[in-house]
């Protein structure tokens, strides 16, 4: 089964998830060694863009054999998913955090629109992050990462939306905030794609359509 833009994946969802993840080590040395893999492939993401990762360079860098990789990773598609996956763990605990204490529709759109922009800031200033998002059609287990997290985030939404707005029925605030939700990822992407001058006017359009919403679920 083709992977994210061309290396071999083990077939399935779970299946694909647990092999991404087939050794998680429990010894203090094998953690250091993981994160030592993932900071070299951060590192030449960054550099050269997720298309020129190579595992052989990975091990190298890393300074471990290439059989000691693949006891981690059984393919550059699993590196990149365990960087989506912590990129999505940060994003969640700044949106928990930022939603935690909303209690009114005023609080609820400064904080909605807060994050708005410190998503797109952050877009902008990381090239892992944004090249692995910007890729997301490639990689049906990034799409499903990306899916987990809209649907996670928009219950978190939707939670606050519904204290909100407590005379609005559960099931049009649970759609619409999942909705938003998935909206946003959509447009995050399609904004670092184009120059900067276009993608903020899209972002702001975004946070126009979004924040009325909001307002008027």
């Amino acid at each position: 089964m083709a992977g994210r833009r061309g290396e071999a994946v083990e077939p399935g969802g779970q299946a694909g998830e647990a092999a991404a993840a087939r050794r998680m080590p429990a010894q203090q040395r094998s953690r250091e060694r993981l994160e030592r893999i993932l900071a070299v492939a951060s590192g030449l993401i960054a550099e050269r863009g997720s298309d020129l990762l190579r595992m052989s360079e990975v091990a190298e860098l890393a300074g471990i054999s290439i059989g000691s990789l693949y006891q981690y990773f059984p393919d550059k598609g699993a590196i990149i998913r365990a960087l989506a996956d912590r990129y999505s763990a940060e994003s969640r605990r700044c949106i928990e955090e930022a939603l935690a204490g909303v209690r009114d529709l005023d609080g609820l759109l400064a904080a909605f629109e807060g994050l708005v922009d410190q998503y797109h800031a952050i877009m902008l200033a990381e090239p892992v992050m944004r090249d692995i998002w910007s890729g997301m059609q490639a990689d049906k287990q990034l799409m499903a990462i990306e899916l987990r997290e809209s649907r996670a985030m928009g219950a978190l939404l939707a939670e606050v939306m519904a204290r909100v707005h407590p005379a609005i029925a559960p099931d049009r605030i649970a759609a619409t905030a999942f909705l938003i939700w998935q909206l946003g990822e959509a447009t995050m992407r399609l904004a670092v794609s184009l120059d900067r001058a276009e993608g903020d006017a899209l972002v702001a359009a975004y946070k126009r359509m979004t924040l009325r919403e909001l307002a008027q679920p």
